[in-house]
Order: C-alpha cells, then sequence, then structure tokens
C-alpha cells in the first residue's frame, strides 16, 4: 500500500488506525470484517426453484418468530419473493460452496443447479423448496418488505425449521472460510 492508499493514519495504543473515505469500496471492506455464515433463499416460481445466495441474514425476533433478508434489488430473486410471499432459507454447510458460488451468480441457469454443483431440493407441504444437506432450512411467510437503498429488507415469520448437525460455510473478508477452534 503506498501513502495516498493508506489514507491518514493515528496512533491509539500500539494499535495502527487506518483512516479511510466513505466510498463503497472501503465500505465493502468494512462490511467484510464481519464474519457471517452463507445462506441460500429458495423459492418455487412457477414450478421451478429460483434461489440466491445471501449472508445478509439474520434473526429479529423470538415472539413471534422472525428473520429478516437482505435483497439486492436488481437480482431475478427479488421479484420471486414478493410475488410468492412464501421462500425458505437454507444454512449451508462448509461443504455446500460450490452451491454458494452457483446461487452468486447472477446469470445462472436455475435448471442446472443440479447437475453443475448438486443442488438438490425436497418440497415442502407449500411447495418451498428445502436444499438437501443443509445445516438449518426454515420456511418463511413474509410479513413486510422496506426498501432500503439499492436493496429490500423483507422480513418474514417462521412458520417450519429444520436444524440438522455439521459444520457451516463462513464467509469473511471476501472468502469462503471453515469455522476453526473454540475461543478460550
Amino acid at each position: 500500500m503506498d501513502a495516498r492508499q493508506r489514507g491518514k493514519c493515528s496512533v491509539h495504543g500500539t494499535n495502527l488506525i487506518l483512516k479511510m473515505g466513505l466510498d463503497q469500496e472501503t465500505f465493502r471492506r468494512a462490511m467484510g470484517c464481519f464474519a457471517t455464515g452463507v445462506t441460500v433463499i429458495t423459492v418455487d416460481y412457477e414450478g421451478e426453484v429460483q434461489g440466491m445466495t445471501a449472508n445478509a441474514f439474520s434473526s429479529v425476533s423470538l415472539d413471534p418468530l422472525l428473520v429478516l433478508v437482505c435483497v439486492d434489488q436488481r437480482a431475478r430473486t427479488h421479484a420471486h419473493l414478493h410475488a410468492r410471499k412464501r421462500f425458505g432459507i437454507n444454512v449451508l454447510s462448509e461443504q455446500q460452496r460450490s452451491i454458494s458460488e452457483h446461487y452468486a451468480q447472477p446469470d445462472r441457469d436455475p435448471a442446472r443447479a443440479e447437475e453443475e454443483v448438486g443442488a438438490s431440493f425436497d418440497r415442502t407441504p407449500h411447495g418451498t423448496p428445502v436444499l438437501h444437506g443443509a445445516l438449518a432450512y426454515l420456511e418463511c411467510r413474509l410479513q413486510t418488505a422496506q426498501d432500503a437503498g439499492d436493496h429490500t429488507i423483507f422480513i418474514a415469520e417462521v412458520e417450519d425449521l429444520v436444524v440438522r448437525g455439521g459444520r457451516p460455510l463462513l464467509f469473511f473478508q471476501g472468502e469462503y472460510r471453515s469455522l476453526g477452534g473454540q475461543v478460550k
């Protein structure tokens, strides 16, 4: 990093603090410092499994059981969530990196997910796709949607869930990671 890239630095104790400007790339780098799990959001749209990779996912409430997921308004899945009002959240295991990568591609062919990356699905009684091998699956019914910049925050009630054993797929600083040891 040269002096122009470093920006102004301040020293606090023994830690060197880097002051950066406010721009989209710096914001992305800052958000990349927050490790997340990885999910694939699935929705049945006209009999076909549609989906997308998302790590902007969080629990909201225990009573009622609510979650949120943030979706880029340009994403194909965005319109499907509005239209269907019911979707699944599949928490990926560390063996499902290729599935995450497939559903992160905006130009993917949904019909080729099983052939290309081994993504196979069951259906709930409501028709919502459930990804085989996911650590957890939550079937959600849309409660509200709030536009926020170039994304929409979808808040949904969890109507059913399944939890399985295994290790999660993680995402940190723009790379896939696996869970390390317990911090003591």
